[in-house]
């Protein structure tokens, strides 16, 4: 049995078992919903067994060192997560099909990595949301976010780019991750800083994985932080910094083709002196590229990237300069872009006689057009090489 939700005991009862003050209680139920007793009809106040364990985590917490309203932020954070924080309260495990299993002595946050990996490859949800559960009513919020779903995710990733894995079974984990993260960004204190960070996708980027949980870990950190999303163009992130008055600009990209609607949207930025922070996997990938974007690299772990974004918000130093492509590179940009559509629809008929589906066909020529302009735009083709790889796999 789980512990009683049946509103049984009178607050003279509750004052004895928790040793709380009855002005006490009464100010947390008022301010901040903690606990939620039920009423007699005659409006006298009764307590479950749960409100009464509720009461004890909460002065647990203030003996650890945590404030009333901290204490209660941590609580709601758990809710949300799906984690009931009295679980290992329970004089038994629940029936709940979502219940947090017992912890096993060898329950490191490694070993439920790849416990939550292989759910999400056997399209295992509920098993995938209890390996979660019990992540986070053992480990701090950050750790499981970092260490387990962000490594995770990485880890997903991998597989799929190696064709080891399915862009289904990508698509399941990525979609649980995401649903947790977004639970937890809601369930986040209010800002307690005064910066304001936008944090946001450039034009055709559409993976919001690392910006969303970079929004949660900088949300956790006092700061204000309005969260962008997906393909954002790079003239509504100048009109959003002059509406909101913004102190710096998150870009994240994942691939070549976003790496250069980045560098447009940190050139649009840049010239009206708003600064400008990015990261993200295609320039740990491809490192050069970070001399060709205007503004602060925040290295290749999200973990540090935390750190960096402070020293940036704290020092207002300028960005390094930037390199720029070359005349030739700019003049071979403009001959492409213009004469592209010709260009690929007579590649369209040299492959016709060849036994690849017209789909196929499509989508390559597609993906290579894109890549060849983001690279001259980059200064580099070889980021078209590096990619081709990539294309045969694809096709």
């Amino acid at each position: 049995m789980t512990i009683s939700q049946t509103p049984t005991y009178n607050i003279k009862v509750v004052l004895n078992k928790t040793g709380i003050a009855a002005d006490t209680l009464r100010a947390w139920e008022r301010r901040y919903g903690l606990p939620v007793p039920q009423r007699t009809a005659g409006g006298h106040r009764l307590y479950s067994e749960y409100d009464i364990e509720t009461i004890r985590w909460l002065l647990a917490r203030q003996d650890e060192g945590l404030s009333i309203s901290r204490a209660v932020d941590l609580w709601n954070e758990q809710i949300a997560s799906g984690s009931d924080p009295l679980a290992g309260v329970a004089s038994s495990a629940s029936t709940s099909p979502l219940a947090i299993p017992p912890a096993a002595p060898d329950s490191t946050l490694s070993t439920l990595r790849a416990d939550w990996i292989q759910a999400c490859q056997d399209f295992d949800e509920i098993a995938a949301e209890q390996i979660l559960n019990q992540a986070f009513s053992l480990f701090p919020v950050e750790a499981v976010c970092m260490d387990l779903i962000q490594k995770g995710m990485a880890q997903i990733g991998t597989l799929w780019y190696e064709n080891k894995l399915s862009v289904q079974q990508e698509h399941f984990a990525s979609s649980l991750a995401m649903r947790r993260i977004d639970a937890l960004l809601s369930a986040a204190p209010a800002p307690t800083r005064k910066e304001t960070i936008l944090v946001g996708c450039p034009a055709d980027e559409w993976h919001t994985f690392t910006p969303l949980l970079l929004s949660l870990l900088l949300r956790r950190r006092g700061y204000r932080v309005i969260y962008l999303g997906a393909n954002v163009p790079a003239s509504r992130f100048t009109e959003t910094v002059k509406d909101t008055k913004a102190d710096l600009v998150l870009l994240v990209a994942q691939q070549l083709v976003s790496a250069a609607t980045l560098q447009s949207a940190a050139h649009a930025l840049s010239s009206k002196d708003i600064p400008v922070a990015f990261g993200g996997r295609i320039f740990n990938l491809r490192p050069s590229l970070t001399e060709y974007i205007p503004g602060y690299f925040l290295g290749s772990e999200i973990g540090s990237a935390i750190g960096e974004i402070e020293k940036v918000l704290k020092s207002k130093s300028l960005p390094k300069a930037v390199k720029t492509a070359s005349q030739a590179h700019i003049v071979a940009y403009q001959s492409f872009t213009s004469k592209r559509t010709k260009i690929e629809a007579t590649l369209k008929e040299m492959l016709q006689p060849l036994a690849i589906s017209p789909d196929d066909i499509n989508t390559g020529i597609h993906f290579l057009g894109n890549h060849i302009t983001a690279a001259l735009q980059l200064g580099d083709m070889a980021h078209v090489s590096a990619e081709i790889d990539w294309l045969r796999m694809l096709l």
